[in-house]
Order: C-alpha cells, then sequence, then structure tokens
C-alpha cells in the first residue's frame, strides 16, 4: 500500500508539474504560441520575452506553486517519508521540462516532450520543504538574472542555493539530510535540460537579458550610429 501510494504521488506530481503555465498565459493575454518565441521553452523568462514582465511572473508563481503543491501533498499524506517528500517535486520539474501536454513530433520524425528549464518549479520544491528558502532562493537568481544577464546561469543557480539551503539546515539538525539530495537531483536536472545553453554559455553565443543585454544594445547602438557618415 506504501508504494503505491508513493507511486500515486510521484505520478500525479509528474501530470501536475506538466500543466504549461507560461503557453496558457502567453496565449490567454496576447494569442502567441510561446513555443516559437525566442528559446520556445515555457517558462518565465521566455514568457517574459513573449508578453511582457507580468506574464513572466505570473508564469514564475504558477510553475513554483506546481511543484510546492507536490510537496505539501506528499507530506499531507505520508508524513515521514523524506524521499517521497524530495522526489514529488523533482518529477515536477521532470513534468515541467518534458510535458506530457506538450507531445510533438520534430522535423527528424521524433517525437519528443517540450517544456521549460525547471527553474521556477526548483524553486517551488524548495519553497513547499521549507518556505522560507524562497527568501533566499528569489533574490539570489534575480540579481544573478540582472546583472550576469544570463537566464541559464539563474536557473543553475537555484538547485545550488537550495543545496547550501539545506546542506546548513542538515549540519545544525533542523532539516532531514535527503533535502540535500533534493537540490542535487534538481541541479542535474536542470543541466541536462540546459545542454544547449550552457554549450551556448561556453562559445559565447548565450541570449543576455537584464542590465548586461541593455548595455550591450547601447553599446552597439553607439556603435552603430558611430560609424555611420554624417550627412
Amino acid at each position: 500500500m506504501l508504494i503505491a501510494f508513493s507511486l500515486a504521488l510521484l505520478v500525479g506530481s509528474y501530470i501536475l508539474g506538466s500543466v504549461p503555465s507560461g503557453l496558457l498565459i502567453v496565449k490567454l493575454s496576447t494569442g502567441k504560441d510561446i513555443r516559437k518565441v525566442e528559446s520556445g521553452r515555457t517558462g518565465g523568462t521566455n514568457a517574459m520575452r513573449a508578453a511582457g514582465f507580468w506574464a513572466g511572473l505570473g508564469t514564475a508563481i504558477f510553475d513554483m506553486l506546481k511543484s510546492a503543491v507536490c510537496v505539501w501533498l506528499a507530506r499531507l499524506i505520508m508524513p515521514g517519508a523524506y524521499w517521497v517528500h524530495i522526489l514529488a517535486p523533482v518529477m515536477a520539474i521532470i513534468g515541467h521540462n518534458y510535458s506530457v501536454f506538450l507531445v510533438e513530433r520534430g522535423e527528424d520524425g521524433k517525437i519528443r516532450l517540450r517544456g521549460g528549464a525547471g527553474g521556477g518549479p526548483t524553486a517551488g520544491g524548495a519553497f513547499g520543504l521549507w518556505l522560507p528558502s524562497l527568501l533566499f532562493i528569489a533574490p539570489a537568481g534575480a540579481l544573478i538574472l540582472y546583472f550576469v544577464g544570463y537566464a541559464s546561469v539563474a536557473t543553475l543557480s537555484i538547485p545550488l542555493v537550495a543545496i547550501l539551503i539545506f546542506l546548513y539546515r542538515a549540519w545544525i539538525g533542523v532539516s532531514p539530510w535527503q533535502y540535500v539530495l533534493y537540490g542535487v537531483i534538481a541541479e542535474l536536472v536542470v543541466i541536462w535540460a540546459l545542454r544547449p545553453n550552457i554549450a551556448r554559455l561556453f562559445n559565447g553565443s548565450e541570449r543576455l537579458v537584464g542590465l548586461r543585454a541593455k548595455r550591450r544594445r547601447t553599446k552597439n547602438d553607439y556603435s552603430s550610429s558611430s560609424s555611420s557618415p554624417s550627412s
């Protein structure tokens, strides 16, 4: 019976995580298909590119809640099952990245599942495990996004911050050590999803957002105006 409950929770977590918040919000607000905008992902950053700040924020909040709800249900139904507590949000992250609702056939004829990169549901999982974690994760991710300028780096930082939070809490004895593994597994899932972005980071072609993107646009505009002949 315990195994059956665990499997049901994990399958349910995957399905809930698969709900494409960004696609729905962008479609309802602008009529656009987020999968045809920029990166084609359904997360908050691409929703912001497709439909503006509020669409991006709304997508991020819903993506976090998907994962947090999975944790809360797991803790409610199976209070002492720490492994289920951490695997439920992991399944939500996987569902978010590879949504059962976004099945499509690629140009090569292969079936694939579309989705996001996992940043929002990773933060949501940490939030579900320990509510104040969001007070550390959200500012860290926002600052990295704004000043470093790469959404992929900000996304990769979210599970890293979660690891540090739960490592410290386990060390002082107020949190189970399994919660540390949540951050580790989430980091691996996010790294896998962001393989193309990581490759672009190394070759210098990754998309910029935030302050650095603004500076680059200003620099390019200045260079263009400087190089143009005077009338």
